[in-house]
């Protein structure tokens, strides 16, 4: 039987006896219904794997024994920001999930011109929530053991503030002929990817006159969830640790 890997915010030490937070405990105990003696691999995002055997398992309580902790290899030397322009339905879930499942380091929704989702108060809340329960599911799934933080909503000029600490920053559009494979290896990248009807002219101006280097991945128009997954993909090929 395979064994549930799950992130939980507790702190975690081997051998000492931990209750896992809300979220872990109605996974193990509603969801999967895991009983006293199943084993675990916890992850609080340290870094580490901590395997863990249940002693005490309720819907409202779970209690784990921490074993010793094992170093997890499954981080990427590649740091990548994805500013992801927000989309409509399900397509901003699918690019965070990906995202995670390709290493993404952090992950930031931004509004554009284009963008047709607008976001204020308790509804940005709530869909920050909802996208951070997918990068933490995503990670439990995928092996990582940092779950990459969703941040709160920019806008452009705010974005490109953000993101000035990254050695390569990128502004993918169909409009160029520059690839990936000429420029030199970064330690650190900032990925911007536009909405379904793609970034305006005055905005990728402003981005490139901020020092994004503009790129294609290819002849054909990807859409806006499909494209940081390949982005990435090409980026840790490179330059991470896809192939290596």
């Amino acid at each position: 039987m395979r064994i549930p890997r799950i992130y939980t915010d507790s702190p975690l030490s081997e051998g000492h006896q931990s209750d896992l937070d809300e979220n872990a405990t109605q996974h193990v105990g509603r969801v999967l219904r895991m009983q006293p003696g199943q084993e675990l691999r916890l992850f609080n995002g340290d870094g580490q794997d901590y395997p863990a055997t249940i002693t005490e398992a309720g819907k409202k309580r779970v209690e784990v024994l921490v074993g010793a902790p094992e170093t997890n290899h499954t981080e990427s030397p590649l740091q990548i920001t994805l500013g992801q322009a927000l989309s409509k339905g399900d397509r901003m879930d699918y690019a965070v999930q990906k995202a995670v499942e390709m290493g993404v380091t952090r992950i930031v929704p931004l509004t554009t011109e284009r963008c047709e989702v607008k976001l204020k108060g308790d509804r940005e809340d709530k869909r920050l929530r909802h996208w951070q329960s997918i990068a933490v599911s995503a990670a439990e799934q995928c092996g990582r053991a940092r779950v990459p933080e969703v941040l709160p909503v920019m806008t452009v000029a705010q974005w490109l503030e953000h993101s000035h600490n990254c050695d390569l920053r990128l502004v993918l559009h169909h409009r160029t002929e520059q690839s990936l494979e000429s420029m030199a290896k970064p330690d650190s990248i900032a990925l911007m990817i536009g909405p379904e009807g793609g970034l305006t002219a005055d905005e990728i101006a402003h981005a490139e006159k901020d020092g994004f280097m503009p790129v294609a991945l290819g002849p054909r128009v990807l859409r806006t969830e499909t494209a940081p997954v390949a982005a990435m993909a090409l980026c840790h090929w490179l330059w991470g640790d896809i192939g290596h």
